[in-house]
């Protein structure tokens, strides 16, 4: 027998979540479909989150944030006060720039658990496959719905089902967590690993996010070699895992709705170039993209709503960050001679306008 549903969610990541969360606030019935056997595991972020201040900065017509940002206590694992910014000789440029860090498996646990008490339900090991016709075919069987949208990742098996373009380029990277006591400050590390790499070492509470990402075009070496090398480097013990991902780091897709689906987050390429951003995009897009399907279930309204106000509060930054990266590629990591000039080029007010999606020039 075939499932019905007015919204299908495929991703129970912080977009997916958020999408569902709205919408079923609605009124409309709404079923997340999640690969994984528990949400936000394995982790494979950052897990940094920028105060709504900094938030706020880099989107300034952003509306209402307290009901997608405001986050309990105990998901703040540690508050944070600044980012280094390290070049090839370990040069260190700081910059204010308050945050907190969190564990991502249960700050996404928190999102699923508030799209459920909106009345979204959840299904666990379900993976989406394809769609025609309203229909959906998952893992464990079709799912007819109104509106499909599609939080899967940069990879998204939604967006290329539904025609639209996924995420081109994506950078390949690696996280992992290590014991120790780290002053609240995030690292962020240009160079020195290979040209085009980065590295960061993000604190927590008695703990701190470390990872390495690269521009393959730049590398001649494999991720976990890099990995291994920063490690090595900053005398780092490594506890548990070491995960993979893909981050966009081109800016949006060109379109993000087709017909009566949508794409969310990752999928829809909703990430700061520059620094790989994306929770707090993923929430603002999540928002829209849950109210505007339910309002299409309920009032007839047009999904290009969605494409309208995502790009109306985050467009113009995200294009200017991509920008912003493509003169970074061009210009400054093509060794760790380039990457060091162009640094101390740009200076520490420059390059706090790169890390806040705003203009470098003049």
């Amino acid at each position: 027998m075939t499932d019905k549903v007015d919204i299908l969610v495929v991703g129970s990541g912080p977009a997916g979540s958020t999408a569902a969360r709205f919408a079923a606030q609605s009124g409309a019935s709404v079923k997340i479909i999640e690969r994984r056997s528990t949400v936000g595991v394995p982790v494979r972020c950052g897990e940094f989150m920028p105060s709504d201040e900094e938030i706020l900065n880099m989107f300034p017509k952003l509306k209402d944030m307290s009901e997608i940002f405001d986050m309990p206590e105990e998901l703040h694992c540690l508050e944070t006060y600044g980012i280094d910014l390290i070049d090839p000789s370990e040069k260190v440029v700081r910059l204010d720039f308050k945050g907190y860090t969190t564990d991502r498996d249960r700050f996404d646990q928190h999102l699923a658990k508030l799209a459920c008490e909106a009345g979204a339900e959840i299904e666990m090991n379900d993976m989406f496959l394809d769609c025609k016709d309203n229909i959906a075919s998952t893992s464990k069987g079709d799912i007819e719905y109104k509106v499909l949208i599609g939080a899967d990742g940069p990879g998204s098996r939604v967006a290329q089902s539904i025609g639209l373009q996924r995420n081109q380029n994506p950078y390949p990277a690696v996280t992992a967590q290590v014991k120790g006591d780290f002053e609240p400050c995030t690292k962020m590390f240009f160079g020195g690993i290979a040209p085009g790499a980065y590295g960061w070492i993000i604190p927590k509470d008695g703990r701190a996010n470390i990872g390495v990402g690269f521009a393959p075009k730049f590398a001649k070496d494999s991720t976990s070699a890099y990995f291994k090398k920063f490690i090595e480097s900053h005398d780092l013990k490594v506890e548990g895992e070491v995960y993979g991902k893909y981050v966009p780091s081109e800016g949006p897709i060109p379109k993000t709705v087709s017909g009566n689906a949508m794409v969310v987050g990752d999928a829809a390429g909703q990430v700061i170039s520059v620094n790989g951003g994306g929770i707090p995009l993923s929430l603002i897009a999540g928002r829209i993209c849950g109210q505007t399907a339910g309002r299409a279930v309920n009032e007839g309204a047009s999904l290009q709503e969605y494409e309208a106000q995502w790009r109306d509060i985050m467009e113009a930054p995200l294009k200017l960050a991509a920008f912003n990266k493509k003169l970074a590629d061009m210009f400054a990591f093509r060794s760790d001679t380039t990457t060091k000039m162009c640094m101390s080029i740009l200076g520490k007010r420059r390059m706090g306008n790169l890390i806040r999606c705003k203009r470098i020039f003049p």
